[in-house]
């Protein structure tokens, strides 16, 4: 046997990473998982580059056309709430909110939070600068609720989460933010009727000396008229709506009140609408004995109480990213003190918004299906949500992988979804991704007929077939036909 020369052994061991870390070409995608027995069975909106409604079995049954900025929102008459993607001088600023009918006609629009650099050529531009999140208010989350009522544009309110630059010393005393606003508009008016300030409320978040220490480390300059420090990065803003805590006296869950949560600072918080005050929270340091049942909260996304006539109605439901977040003493990681927190998994989270006993959590070792030998590592460092369906199912979307699942209360797997649409982007970390998906009933869309429902099953995923010579592929778990295990044929 010749003997490996050391420069040969050189090559091997700097080839093995590679093989390592190899990826496939082709991924499944589209439905690979449906049980339509145990489904909450509907049309799911994904929040991509474009407004796109499939069926349980992944079928594209309509386009809201044009690039739309997140998330999209469907509404009872098949009416879609949506933004228009972007303005190129901001960070992840939207143009204009719309609500749009089936065909596309926009009935509403508003851009008039503030003008800003056109995105061709001289001159400037009216912005929503929206980003993130954006609701009607009698909808408090934007998904399925029973009872719904019918869409009505002629009034009511829409709130949104946007941007504004500003300085604040407290926060940083070199370099100006891009800090996150909530604003109200009147629908009939079109004016703005209440707005809220992240950076004007930072002595209500509980940070201690280290963690304003870590905001002064950030040193880099905008690099556009929108951009800035974004210290806060919240992504979510919804009204609570009517609930139990509130109606048992307890008025921190005024249902005008808004929730909201902060990717950088890993907080949960409800603001009073009345006082703009910081009522309740979870964070930042989750170490009281409250917060302690909670565990971190890294990067999280899509915070909101569970509306009223749905399973859990009360609790909080949030997708619990995972990654890094948070500001603190520095660490080796984290010299500067800024996102000291972390960790490898996401998580979703249902709990007391009272006692922050955790209610339900759904993490990578629950994330087993009964009926499988392996599960999926839940992991979406960014995006992502969760929608608690009228059966007590809960539909995830791992909205970086592009994944979306509906799980039982049991952790079942029923419907799964890979994302086919790749986004027009030069980014690699784009890809398939997905902000969020909402499921709602067929009948919120008239438009379309009800689709046909057929059971796709994949199989475990230990188990792969070799195909027939006339091209079928055999029944899985069959001896006769072809089908093997890891450890060789069975």
């Amino acid at each position: 046997m010749k003997r490996l020369t050391g420069f040969t052994v050189l090559v091997l061991l700097m080839l093995i990473p590679i093989i390592i870390q190899a990826n496939p070409s082709v991924y499944p995608l589209g439905t690979t998982i449906y049980k339509p027995e145990k489904c909450w069975n509907g049309f799911t909106i994904l929040s991509s580059e474009e407004g796109r409604l499939v069926d349980m079995n992944g079928n594209l049954v309509h386009l809201w056309k044009g690039k739309l900025h997140h998330p999209n929102k469907v509404f009872p008459g098949g009416y879609l709430l949506a933004s228009t993607a972007a303005w190129v001088h901001g960070r992840q600023d939207a143009v204009e909110i719309q609500v749009r009918d089936f065909n596309d006609n926009v009935l509403w629009k508003f851009n008039r939070w503030m003008q800003g650099k056109a995105n061709e050529g001289e001159g400037k531009m009216w912005l929503s600068r929206q980003h993130h999140d954006l609701q009607i208010k009698g909808n408090p989350v934007g998904y399925y609720i029973p009872d719904s009522k019918p869409l009505d544009i002629s009034s009511g309110t829409v709130l949104a989460l946007a941007h504004y630059n500003v300085r604040n010393e407290k926060i940083n005393r070199k370099v100006p933010l891009v800090d996150d606003v909530m604003y109200e508009v009147d629908i009939a008016t079109g004016k703005i009727i209440w707005e809220w300030k992240a950076a004007e409320h930072v002595d209500e978040m509980g940070f201690d000396a280290a963690a304003l220490e870590a905001m002064q480390n950030y040193k880099t300059e905008p690099r556009s008229e929108g951009d800035g420090y974004d210290w806060f990065h919240q992504n979510c803003a919804s009204y609570l709506g009517p609930n139990k805590w509130y109606d048992g006296g307890d008025r921190r869950f005024h249902p005008d009140n808004i929730i909201l949560d902060s990717r950088q600072a890993g907080i949960l918080a409800v603001v009073d609408h009345e006082s703009g005050r910081i009522v309740w929270r979870a964070g930042p340091y989750y170490r009281d004995a409250e917060d302690k049942k909670l565990g971190w909260m890294i990067g999280p996304h899509h915070t909101h109480m569970i509306p009223g006539g749905l399973p859990g109605a009360g609790n909080i439901m949030v997708f619990d990213n995972g990654g890094s977040s948070g500001y603190g003493l520095p660490t080796d990681f984290a010299p500067d003190g800024q996102m000291v927190m972390r960790r490898d998994h996401s998580r979703v989270v249902e709990f007391n918004p009272v006692t922050k006993e955790i209610v339900w959590e759904y993490t990578p070792s629950s994330s087993n299906n009964p009926n499988s030998g392996f599960g999926h590592k839940l992991y979406s460092v960014n995006v992502s949500s969760a929608q608690r369906l009228p059966n007590g199912n809960t539909l995830i979307t791992e909205g970086a992988q592009g994944r979306i699942i509906e799980v039982t209360r049991d952790y079942e797997i029923v419907w799964e979804y890979m994302n086919p649409y790749l986004w027009d982007s030069d980014l690699p970390f784009i890809r398939n991704l997905v902000y969020r998906a909402y499921r709602v009933p067929y009948d919120w869309v008239p438009q379309l007929p009800k689709p046909k429902e057929a059971a796709v099953d994949a199989g475990p995923n230990y188990l792969f077939t070799i195909p027939a010579e006339d091209g079928s592929r055999p029944d899985f778990g069959t001896e006769k036909t072809g089908v093997w295990k890891q450890g060789g044929a069975q």
